[in-house]
Protein backbone atom coordinates (compact mmCIF):
# COMPACT_ATOMS: atom_id res chain seq x y z
CA UNK A 1 0.00 0.00 0.00
CA UNK A 2 1.15 3.63 -0.73
CA UNK A 3 2.79 5.26 2.17
CA UNK A 4 0.66 8.46 1.85
CA UNK A 5 -2.51 6.22 1.31
CA UNK A 6 -1.78 4.00 3.96
CA UNK A 7 -1.04 7.66 6.79
CA UNK A 8 -4.29 9.27 5.04
CA UNK A 9 -6.54 5.90 6.12
CA UNK A 10 -4.67 5.56 9.07
CA UNK A 11 -7.13 8.01 11.48
CA UNK A 12 -10.11 5.87 10.27
CA UNK A 13 -8.96 2.72 11.09
CA UNK A 14 -8.25 4.15 14.57
CA UNK A 15 -11.46 5.45 14.85
CA UNK A 16 -13.26 2.09 13.51
CA UNK A 17 -11.11 0.18 16.14
CA UNK A 18 -12.40 2.12 19.11
CA UNK A 19 -16.47 1.92 17.80
CA UNK A 20 -16.06 -1.84 17.57
CA UNK A 21 -14.89 -1.86 21.26
CA UNK A 22 -17.33 -1.10 24.45
CA UNK A 23 -16.72 -0.78 27.92
CA UNK A 24 -19.62 -0.70 30.10
CA UNK A 25 -20.38 -0.72 33.37
CA UNK A 26 -23.65 -1.77 34.28
CA UNK A 27 -25.63 1.60 34.23
CA UNK A 28 -23.86 1.65 30.61
CA UNK A 29 -25.65 -1.18 29.49
CA UNK A 30 -28.52 -0.35 30.71
CA UNK A 31 -28.53 3.52 29.24
CA UNK A 32 -27.82 2.08 25.64
CA UNK A 33 -30.55 -0.30 25.98
CA UNK A 34 -33.34 2.40 26.44
CA UNK A 35 -32.18 3.89 23.49
CA UNK A 36 -31.50 0.75 21.29
CA UNK A 37 -33.58 -1.92 22.41
CA UNK A 38 -36.28 -3.01 20.15
CA UNK A 39 -38.52 -3.50 22.48
CA UNK A 40 -38.22 0.17 23.95
CA UNK A 41 -38.19 1.86 19.93
CA UNK A 42 -41.55 -0.10 19.56
CA UNK A 43 -42.89 1.34 22.85
CA UNK A 44 -41.98 4.96 21.63
CA UNK A 45 -43.48 4.42 18.43
CA UNK A 46 -46.75 3.36 20.12
CA UNK A 47 -46.94 6.74 21.88
CA UNK A 48 -46.50 8.38 19.10
CA UNK A 49 -49.25 6.57 17.27
CA UNK A 50 -50.70 7.48 20.49
CA UNK A 51 -50.32 10.98 19.65
CA UNK A 52 -51.85 10.76 16.03
CA UNK A 53 -54.79 9.11 17.37
CA UNK A 54 -55.72 12.17 19.78
CA UNK A 55 -54.84 14.28 16.83
CA UNK A 56 -57.16 12.11 14.45
CA UNK A 57 -60.36 12.15 16.60
CA UNK A 58 -60.02 15.27 17.15
CA UNK A 59 -60.47 15.89 13.15
CA UNK A 60 -63.82 14.01 13.32
CA UNK A 61 -65.48 17.02 14.85
CA UNK A 62 -63.37 19.36 12.69
CA UNK A 63 -64.81 21.59 10.05
CA UNK A 64 -64.94 19.35 6.32
CA UNK A 65 -64.44 21.12 3.24
CA UNK A 66 -64.30 19.49 0.01
CA UNK A 67 -64.44 20.73 -3.81
CA UNK A 68 -65.41 18.48 -6.51
CA UNK A 69 -66.12 18.97 -10.56
CA UNK A 70 -68.53 17.00 -12.71
CA UNK A 71 -69.07 16.70 -16.44
CA UNK A 72 -71.85 14.92 -18.35
CA UNK A 73 -72.11 14.51 -22.14
CA UNK A 74 -75.46 12.51 -23.47
CA UNK A 75 -74.34 10.61 -26.12
CA UNK A 76 -78.13 10.01 -26.77
CA UNK A 77 -80.16 11.83 -24.47
CA UNK A 78 -83.72 10.29 -22.68
CA UNK A 79 -86.77 11.35 -24.08
CA UNK A 80 -90.75 10.39 -24.82
CA UNK A 81 -92.81 11.62 -27.56
CA UNK A 82 -94.70 14.23 -26.71
CA UNK A 83 -98.20 12.59 -27.42
CA UNK A 84 -97.24 9.85 -24.56
CA UNK A 85 -96.99 12.62 -22.06
CA UNK A 86 -100.59 14.07 -23.26
CA UNK A 87 -98.77 17.69 -25.57
CA UNK A 88 -100.12 18.33 -28.54
CA UNK A 89 -97.54 18.81 -31.14
CA UNK A 90 -95.85 17.65 -34.44
CA UNK A 91 -96.29 13.90 -34.57
CA UNK A 92 -93.05 12.26 -33.68
CA UNK A 93 -91.63 15.28 -31.66
CA UNK A 94 -89.96 13.91 -28.41
CA UNK A 95 -89.53 15.32 -25.04
CA UNK A 96 -85.68 15.41 -23.87
CA UNK A 97 -85.67 14.86 -19.80
CA UNK A 98 -82.13 15.83 -19.97
CA UNK A 99 -79.71 18.32 -21.59
CA UNK A 100 -77.00 17.06 -23.46
CA UNK A 101 -74.11 19.21 -21.82
CA UNK A 102 -73.88 19.35 -17.67
CA UNK A 103 -70.92 20.75 -16.11
CA UNK A 104 -71.26 21.44 -12.74
CA UNK A 105 -69.09 21.84 -9.56
CA UNK A 106 -69.81 21.47 -5.57
CA UNK A 107 -68.13 23.04 -2.69
CA UNK A 108 -69.34 21.14 0.68
CA UNK A 109 -68.83 21.99 4.39
CA UNK A 110 -69.59 19.39 6.99
CA UNK A 111 -69.02 19.85 10.79
CA UNK A 112 -70.02 17.16 13.34
CA UNK A 113 -72.17 19.77 16.45
CA UNK A 114 -72.25 16.67 18.80
CA UNK A 115 -72.28 12.70 19.26
CA UNK A 116 -71.41 10.97 22.37
CA UNK A 117 -69.35 8.27 20.30
CA UNK A 118 -67.11 11.02 19.38
CA UNK A 119 -66.63 12.50 23.02
CA UNK A 120 -66.07 8.79 24.67
CA UNK A 121 -63.84 8.18 21.81
CA UNK A 122 -61.61 11.55 22.85
CA UNK A 123 -61.78 10.09 25.97
CA UNK A 124 -60.28 6.76 24.96
CA UNK A 125 -57.45 8.34 23.21
CA UNK A 126 -56.28 10.50 25.81
CA UNK A 127 -56.29 7.62 28.22
CA UNK A 128 -54.59 5.06 25.57
CA UNK A 129 -51.96 7.92 25.86
CA UNK A 130 -51.45 7.26 29.33
CA UNK A 131 -51.68 3.65 29.05
CA UNK A 132 -48.96 3.24 26.05
CA UNK A 133 -46.66 6.09 28.34
CA UNK A 134 -47.30 3.42 31.28
CA UNK A 135 -46.33 0.49 29.03
CA UNK A 136 -43.43 2.51 27.85
CA UNK A 137 -42.36 2.84 31.44
CA UNK A 138 -43.31 -1.01 32.06
CA UNK A 139 -40.96 -2.07 28.66
CA UNK A 140 -37.93 0.33 30.31
CA UNK A 141 -38.33 -1.63 33.60
CA UNK A 142 -38.53 -5.12 31.67
CA UNK A 143 -35.12 -4.67 29.49
CA UNK A 144 -34.00 -3.19 32.57
CA UNK A 145 -34.14 -6.04 34.59
CA UNK A 146 -33.56 -8.33 31.15
CA UNK A 147 -30.14 -6.19 31.01
CA UNK A 148 -29.31 -6.85 34.47
CA UNK A 149 -29.98 -10.00 34.46
CA UNK A 150 -27.61 -10.98 31.45
CA UNK A 151 -24.88 -8.75 32.88
CA UNK A 152 -24.34 -9.87 36.42
CA UNK A 153 -23.95 -13.32 35.03
CA UNK A 154 -20.84 -12.26 32.67
CA UNK A 155 -19.20 -10.19 35.89
CA UNK A 156 -19.61 -13.13 38.02
CA UNK A 157 -17.27 -15.21 35.43
CA UNK A 158 -15.20 -12.56 35.57
CA UNK A 159 -14.80 -12.38 39.63
CA UNK A 160 -14.03 -15.91 39.60
CA UNK A 161 -11.24 -15.62 36.50
CA UNK A 162 -9.63 -12.80 38.99
CA UNK A 163 -9.55 -14.98 41.73
CA UNK A 164 -7.97 -17.96 39.62
CA UNK A 165 -5.49 -15.43 38.51
CA UNK A 166 -4.69 -14.82 41.32
CA UNK A 167 -4.21 -18.48 42.84
CA UNK A 168 -2.62 -19.10 39.51
CA UNK A 169 0.18 -16.26 40.77
CA UNK A 170 0.99 -17.87 44.18
CA UNK A 171 0.97 -21.27 42.53
CA UNK A 172 3.09 -20.60 40.15
CA UNK A 173 5.54 -18.89 42.95
CA UNK A 174 5.07 -22.29 45.26
CA UNK A 175 6.04 -24.08 42.59
CA UNK A 176 9.03 -22.25 41.15
CA UNK A 177 10.36 -22.28 45.09
CA UNK A 178 9.76 -25.73 45.23
CA UNK A 179 12.08 -26.83 41.96
CA UNK A 180 14.71 -24.77 43.43
CA UNK A 181 14.41 -26.86 46.55
CA UNK A 182 14.64 -30.00 44.42
CA UNK A 183 17.30 -28.74 43.30
CA UNK A 184 19.16 -28.21 46.43
CA UNK A 185 17.65 -31.63 47.39
CA UNK A 186 15.78 -31.07 50.15
CA UNK A 187 12.37 -31.78 48.56
CA UNK A 188 11.43 -34.91 46.10
CA UNK A 189 9.79 -34.97 42.98
CA UNK A 190 6.13 -36.26 44.15
CA UNK A 191 6.01 -33.11 45.82
CA UNK A 192 7.21 -30.73 42.66
CA UNK A 193 4.39 -32.86 40.70
CA UNK A 194 1.82 -32.33 43.02
CA UNK A 195 2.21 -29.06 42.80
CA UNK A 196 2.29 -28.77 39.09
CA UNK A 197 -0.43 -30.94 38.61
CA UNK A 198 -2.51 -28.42 40.93
CA UNK A 199 -1.03 -25.57 39.02
CA UNK A 200 -2.17 -27.20 35.58
CA UNK A 201 -5.50 -27.76 36.81
CA UNK A 202 -5.88 -24.55 37.48
CA UNK A 203 -5.18 -23.41 34.28
CA UNK A 204 -7.76 -25.54 32.98
CA UNK A 205 -10.58 -24.19 34.87
CA UNK A 206 -9.40 -20.72 33.58
CA UNK A 207 -9.30 -21.68 30.53
CA UNK A 208 -12.95 -23.33 30.16
CA UNK A 209 -14.15 -20.25 31.92
CA UNK A 210 -13.12 -18.05 29.77
CA UNK A 211 -15.13 -19.72 27.01
CA UNK A 212 -18.05 -19.62 28.82
CA UNK A 213 -17.41 -16.27 29.80
CA UNK A 214 -17.67 -15.69 25.80
CA UNK A 215 -20.78 -17.45 25.94
CA UNK A 216 -22.64 -15.27 28.53
CA UNK A 217 -21.20 -11.67 27.23
CA UNK A 218 -22.18 -12.94 23.68
CA UNK A 219 -25.41 -13.12 25.32
CA UNK A 220 -25.43 -9.86 27.10
CA UNK A 221 -24.84 -8.61 23.61
CA UNK A 222 -28.03 -9.93 22.29
CA UNK A 223 -29.87 -8.61 24.88
CA UNK A 224 -28.55 -5.13 24.32
CA UNK A 225 -29.12 -5.28 20.43
CA UNK A 226 -24.87 -5.19 19.88
CA UNK A 227 -23.68 -7.10 17.23
CA UNK A 228 -21.86 -10.34 18.12
CA UNK A 229 -18.74 -9.19 16.32
CA UNK A 230 -18.33 -6.11 18.24
CA UNK A 231 -16.37 -6.13 21.57
CA UNK A 232 -17.40 -5.27 24.77
CA UNK A 233 -15.52 -5.41 28.03
CA UNK A 234 -17.47 -5.40 31.70
CA UNK A 235 -16.11 -1.92 33.80
CA UNK A 236 -18.02 -3.28 36.79
CA UNK A 237 -17.18 -5.72 39.71
CA UNK A 238 -19.44 -7.35 42.15
CA UNK A 239 -18.22 -5.56 45.51
CA UNK A 240 -18.51 -2.07 43.59
CA UNK A 241 -22.09 -2.77 42.69
CA UNK A 242 -22.58 -4.40 46.28
CA UNK A 243 -21.78 -1.04 47.60
CA UNK A 244 -24.17 1.22 45.23
CA UNK A 245 -27.14 -0.95 46.39
CA UNK A 246 -25.75 -1.55 50.06
CA UNK A 247 -28.57 1.36 51.21
CA UNK A 248 -31.43 -0.65 50.08
CA UNK A 249 -33.90 -1.28 53.08
CA UNK A 250 -35.74 -5.00 52.51
CA UNK A 251 -38.26 -4.08 55.22
CA UNK A 252 -39.40 -1.21 53.21
CA UNK A 253 -43.67 -1.64 52.84
CA UNK A 254 -44.38 -1.63 49.17
CA UNK A 255 -46.71 1.08 47.43
CA UNK A 256 -48.14 -0.72 44.26
CA UNK A 257 -48.09 2.18 42.65
CA UNK A 258 -44.56 1.84 42.07
CA UNK A 259 -44.82 -0.91 40.20
CA UNK A 260 -45.51 0.05 36.52
CA UNK A 261 -47.36 -3.23 35.47
CA UNK A 262 -49.57 -2.70 38.82
CA UNK A 263 -50.50 1.15 37.39
CA UNK A 264 -50.75 -0.11 33.74
CA UNK A 265 -53.65 -2.64 34.94
CA UNK A 266 -55.61 0.45 36.45
CA UNK A 267 -55.17 2.43 33.18
CA UNK A 268 -56.53 -0.52 31.22
CA UNK A 269 -59.62 -0.74 33.98
CA UNK A 270 -60.40 2.58 33.57
CA UNK A 271 -60.83 2.25 29.67
CA UNK A 272 -63.25 -0.29 30.09
CA UNK A 273 -65.51 1.97 31.74
CA UNK A 274 -65.36 4.47 28.90
CA UNK A 275 -66.35 1.48 26.96
CA UNK A 276 -68.88 0.44 29.45
CA UNK A 277 -70.15 4.31 29.54
CA UNK A 278 -70.23 4.48 25.49
CA UNK A 279 -72.85 1.59 25.29
CA UNK A 280 -74.63 3.21 28.29
CA UNK A 281 -75.56 6.13 26.44
CA UNK A 282 -76.04 5.09 23.00
CA UNK A 283 -79.67 6.70 23.07
CA UNK A 284 -78.17 10.10 22.91
CA UNK A 285 -78.35 11.36 18.56
CA UNK A 286 -75.98 12.89 16.21
CA UNK A 287 -76.29 16.11 15.19
CA UNK A 288 -74.42 17.95 12.39
CA UNK A 289 -74.38 20.85 10.15
CA UNK A 290 -73.83 20.72 6.58
CA UNK A 291 -73.87 23.55 3.68
CA UNK A 292 -73.27 23.16 -0.10
CA UNK A 293 -73.02 25.39 -2.90
CA UNK A 294 -73.49 23.86 -6.57
CA UNK A 295 -72.58 26.16 -9.68
CA UNK A 296 -73.33 24.72 -12.93
CA UNK A 297 -73.51 24.81 -16.66
CA UNK A 298 -76.51 22.66 -18.55
CA UNK A 299 -77.65 22.96 -22.06
CA UNK A 300 -77.64 21.38 -25.53
CA UNK A 301 -75.89 23.94 -28.22
CA UNK A 302 -75.78 27.08 -25.38
CA UNK A 303 -74.98 26.65 -21.79
CA UNK A 304 -76.92 28.56 -19.30
CA UNK A 305 -75.71 29.52 -15.59
CA UNK A 306 -77.51 27.32 -13.47
CA UNK A 307 -76.07 27.87 -9.50
CA UNK A 308 -78.22 26.49 -6.21
CA UNK A 309 -77.00 26.65 -2.80
CA UNK A 310 -78.26 24.47 0.54
CA UNK A 311 -77.53 24.31 3.97
CA UNK A 312 -78.78 22.69 7.01
CA UNK A 313 -78.96 20.30 9.94
CA UNK A 314 -78.84 16.64 10.33
CA UNK A 315 -80.16 15.06 13.67
CA UNK A 316 -80.43 11.09 14.01
CA UNK A 317 -80.97 9.32 16.86
CA UNK A 318 -81.29 5.46 17.45
CA UNK A 319 -84.69 3.73 18.20
CA UNK A 320 -83.75 0.05 18.39
CA UNK A 321 -80.95 -2.07 17.10
CA UNK A 322 -82.17 -5.47 18.01
CA UNK A 323 -80.04 -5.43 20.69
CA UNK A 324 -76.92 -5.27 19.02
CA UNK A 325 -75.61 -2.18 21.85
CA UNK A 326 -77.39 -3.85 25.16
CA UNK A 327 -74.91 -7.36 23.71
CA UNK A 328 -72.05 -4.81 23.46
CA UNK A 329 -72.84 -3.14 26.51
CA UNK A 330 -72.32 -6.48 28.51
CA UNK A 331 -69.49 -7.57 26.92
CA UNK A 332 -67.72 -4.42 27.93
CA UNK A 333 -68.65 -5.02 31.45
CA UNK A 334 -67.44 -8.70 31.49
CA UNK A 335 -64.47 -6.97 30.00
CA UNK A 336 -63.72 -5.01 33.18
CA UNK A 337 -64.98 -8.13 35.47
CA UNK A 338 -61.88 -9.64 33.74
CA UNK A 339 -59.09 -6.44 34.29
CA UNK A 340 -60.60 -6.52 37.80
CA UNK A 341 -59.54 -10.38 38.72
CA UNK A 342 -56.23 -9.74 36.76
CA UNK A 343 -55.06 -7.32 39.31
CA UNK A 344 -56.18 -9.58 42.31
CA UNK A 345 -53.95 -11.58 40.85
CA UNK A 346 -51.49 -9.15 40.51
CA UNK A 347 -51.35 -7.76 43.66
CA UNK A 348 -50.84 -11.51 45.49
CA UNK A 349 -47.78 -12.08 42.36
CA UNK A 350 -46.47 -8.95 43.96
CA UNK A 351 -46.90 -9.44 47.75
CA UNK A 352 -45.45 -12.96 47.39
CA UNK A 353 -42.48 -11.28 45.10
CA UNK A 354 -41.48 -8.98 48.01
CA UNK A 355 -41.59 -11.45 50.48
CA UNK A 356 -39.10 -14.24 48.65
CA UNK A 357 -37.11 -11.27 47.69
CA UNK A 358 -36.94 -10.18 51.43
CA UNK A 359 -36.13 -13.71 52.60
CA UNK A 360 -33.55 -14.56 49.56
CA UNK A 361 -32.04 -11.53 50.77
CA UNK A 362 -31.61 -12.14 54.52
CA UNK A 363 -30.27 -15.84 53.55
CA UNK A 364 -27.76 -14.63 51.03
CA UNK A 365 -26.10 -11.78 53.37
CA UNK A 366 -25.50 -14.59 56.51
CA UNK A 367 -24.25 -16.86 53.55
CA UNK A 368 -21.46 -13.86 52.60
CA UNK A 369 -21.00 -13.53 56.24
CA UNK A 370 -19.96 -16.94 56.71
CA UNK A 371 -17.89 -16.43 53.57
CA UNK A 372 -15.82 -14.15 54.59
CA UNK A 373 -15.28 -16.04 57.41
CA UNK A 374 -14.24 -18.98 55.67
CA UNK A 375 -11.65 -17.72 53.18
CA UNK A 376 -10.36 -15.87 56.32
CA UNK A 377 -9.73 -19.06 58.09
CA UNK A 378 -8.93 -21.25 54.53
CA UNK A 379 -6.22 -18.00 54.20
CA UNK A 380 -4.79 -19.00 57.24
CA UNK A 381 -4.61 -22.35 56.85
CA UNK A 382 -3.23 -21.99 53.46
CA UNK A 383 -0.28 -19.68 54.52
CA UNK A 384 0.33 -21.70 57.84
CA UNK A 385 1.07 -25.39 55.16
CA UNK A 386 3.29 -22.91 52.74
CA UNK A 387 5.35 -22.13 55.62
CA UNK A 388 5.54 -25.43 56.86
CA UNK A 389 6.24 -27.08 53.26
CA UNK A 390 8.94 -24.12 52.74
CA UNK A 391 10.68 -24.83 56.18
CA UNK A 392 10.97 -28.56 55.05
CA UNK A 393 8.05 -29.92 57.79
CA UNK A 394 5.25 -30.17 55.82
CA UNK A 395 4.51 -31.98 52.77
CA UNK A 396 2.76 -30.75 49.31
CA UNK A 397 -0.12 -32.80 49.85
CA UNK A 398 -0.97 -30.28 52.76
CA UNK A 399 -0.46 -27.47 50.44
CA UNK A 400 -2.56 -28.50 47.48
CA UNK A 401 -5.16 -29.45 49.80
CA UNK A 402 -5.04 -26.38 51.52
CA UNK A 403 -5.01 -24.30 48.30
CA UNK A 404 -8.02 -26.46 47.17
CA UNK A 405 -9.64 -25.52 50.04
CA UNK A 406 -8.63 -21.73 49.66
CA UNK A 407 -10.03 -21.98 46.54
CA UNK A 408 -13.26 -23.07 47.09
CA UNK A 409 -13.91 -20.88 49.76
CA UNK A 410 -12.48 -18.04 47.61
CA UNK A 411 -15.68 -19.00 44.79
CA UNK A 412 -18.28 -19.82 47.42
CA UNK A 413 -17.74 -16.24 48.51
CA UNK A 414 -17.85 -15.11 45.17
CA UNK A 415 -20.65 -16.79 44.71
CA UNK A 416 -22.64 -15.64 47.61
CA UNK A 417 -21.74 -11.96 47.01
CA UNK A 418 -23.26 -12.75 43.56
CA UNK A 419 -26.40 -13.87 45.01
CA UNK A 420 -26.89 -11.51 47.28
CA UNK A 421 -26.35 -8.80 44.96
CA UNK A 422 -28.98 -10.80 42.53
CA UNK A 423 -31.30 -10.30 46.41
CA UNK A 424 -30.42 -6.49 46.31
CA UNK A 425 -31.58 -6.47 42.78
CA UNK A 426 -34.66 -8.40 43.29
CA UNK A 427 -35.83 -6.50 46.21
CA UNK A 428 -35.04 -2.89 44.25
CA UNK A 429 -37.48 -4.47 41.21
CA UNK A 430 -40.18 -5.63 43.64
CA UNK A 431 -40.40 -2.68 45.34
CA UNK A 432 -40.43 -0.25 41.96
CA UNK A 433 -36.74 1.21 42.09
CA UNK A 434 -34.91 -1.33 39.86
Amino acid sequence: MNKRLFLLLLPFAFAWSLTAQRTMSLSDAIEYAMTNHPEVRIAKLNVKDAEWRIKENKATALPHLSLGVNYQYFIQQPALPAEALGFGGDPGQKIRFALRNNLAGKIEYDQLLFNNSYIVGLKAAKLYREYVDLQLTAVREKVRNAVTDAYLPALLISETVKVLDLNIKNQEKLLSDSKATYKAGFAEQLDVDRLDYLLSNLKTQRDNLVRQQETVVNYLKFTLDIPVKEEVTLSDDLDALLQKYVNVNPDEELNYNNRPDYVTILKARELNQVQVDLYTKDWLPTVSFFASYNPSFQGNDKLFWIPSAIAGISINMPLYDGGLSRASQERAIIAAMQVDEQKNMLIKGLDLEIQNARTNYKNTKLRVEDGERNVALAQRIYDTTQIKFNSGVGSSFEVTQALAGLFQAQGELVNSRFELLKAVVAINKALGKA
